[in-house]
Order: structure tokens, then sequence, then C-alpha cells
């Protein structure tokens, strides 16, 4: 396979950045492993696939630098705590690395920041027993539905709860990512935790704002076509 980015270090950085993503509920597990084939050798930090394809990713990324993630409580986060603690737990067993997990939106709206850090650190303990430590934990804020302040309010409970990431979006809600609220994140949890830009992403100037105001992962589909454009750009 031909790969536009080896040989470039800032395009090999770029899509270390990257989450390449395919959550769509209508692909079977054969087209899934024809989209794997095809975008493994990229170099993207993670394939992020729904949970009942994590197997199947670990599988054919077995001798890949690319790791696999998935999505916990996805699209709407309303499943019980207890529910997201084990899927999770079962992710991580069948070759996940890093999980994406939806808080409970509306019980963040309410101001039940309580529960929405409990919700949290049950996955977050969940994954590190699984993983022995190793699994990361990005917490999706949704942040179409939230004012400024429940940002704040999200990003503190990620930090308190142990997480390891703050994410934008599912891609399914009101909107996506925007580089206000990637600013705003930033500015929430410091310097060295964990920023995704996710849902929206889907050129090269997009993708290098939201590097600009702070992430340090982008969630895409988007990820072959934002690294052509740069390789394009470098000549």
């Amino acid at each position: 396979m031909s790969v536009v980015v080896v040989n470039s270090e800032s395009l090999r950085d770029l899509a270390g950045r990257i989450d390449q993503t395919l959550l769509k509920p209508e692909v079977g597990r054969a087209a899934f492993a024809s989209w794997i084939d095809r975008v493994r050798g990229y170099g993207f930090a993670t394939l992020c696939v729904p949970p009942v394809m994590v197997d199947l990713a670990a599988e054919l990324l077995c001798d890949s630098r690319t790791s696999v993630c998935t999505v916990i409580g996805f699209p709407l986060g309303y499943a019980r705590s207890e529910t997201k603690a084990a899927e999770a737990a079962q992710a991580i067993s069948a070759g996940a690395s890093e999980v994406d997990m939806v808080l409970p939106i509306g019980a963040l709206l309410e101001g039940d920041i309580g529960v929405v850090e409990d919700d949290i650190r049950g996955v977050v303990l969940s994954a590190a027993e699984a993983s022995g430590g190793r699994a990361s934990v990005k917490v999706i804020l949704e942040t179409g539905y939230l004012s400024d302040p429940q940002i704040v309010n999200a990003c503190e409970a990620a930090l308190a709860a142990g997480a390891d990431f703050v994410k934008t979006s599912t891609g399914f809600g009101p909107r996506g990512a925007s580089v206000a609220d990637v600013t705003l994140m930033r500015a929430s949890v410091g310097s060295e935790f964990g920023v995704k830009a996710s849902g929206g992403i889907r050129d090269l100037q997009t993708a290098l704002d939201m590097l600009a105001a702070g992430a340090t992962r982008l969630g895409t589909s988007s990820g072959i076509e934002i690294l052509e454009q740069a390789a394009s750009t470098s000549e």
C-alpha cells in the first residue's frame, strides 16, 4: 500500500494526532475489515470503531503502531453507570486501548455534577482494572448542548474523576467541535490534560485550527483526506 505521508516528520506527527473514525451503524464486519486494511498504514493514533468491532480491529492492527479506540455509552450517554463501566472493561478485554465515553448529559445540564463525576469515575476505574492502568479514557461532553459554564463543569468533573482526555462531541449531537469549545476546554483542564476535538473536522485547515486552539487529538472520518491535503501543501 502506498502511503503519501510516510517521508515527512510533520505529516507523521499530524497522523499521530488523529483518531480515524468509522461509527456508521450500517457498516458490517466485512466492510470494516476492508476499511481497516485501507487505513491501517497511515500511522493514525487510533482507529475508532464500535464496540462490536474491537476484536476485529485489534486482530488486524496487531502488527501496527495504530491502537484501537472505541466508544462507551454512545451516542446519548444515558446508559446506567454500571453498564458503561462493564462496557469499557469488555472493550479493553477485546483489544481496545482507548475508550471514549459519553457523560450523562442530562445530569450535567441539571447541575448534578456529583452524578457526572461518579459516572466518569466508574469507567475510569473499570478501564484501569481491565488494562492494568494502561488504557486511556476520553470523556465526551457533547458541547453543542452546553453553555460555557457547563463545559467548564464537565471538564472539572473529568479531571476530578481521573480521566485522560475531554472530547467535544459524538458527531451525532446538535453540532460538532468549534475552536471556541476547544479553547475553553484547554483553559479549563490545563496544559497537561488531553483535549480531543471531534465532529465536523473534514479538512486540513479545520484540523490545524483545532490543534492551534489546544487540541492534542482529532477525531475524524476524513483523516486520509486531511493528510493528503497536508502532503500536497508540503510539496
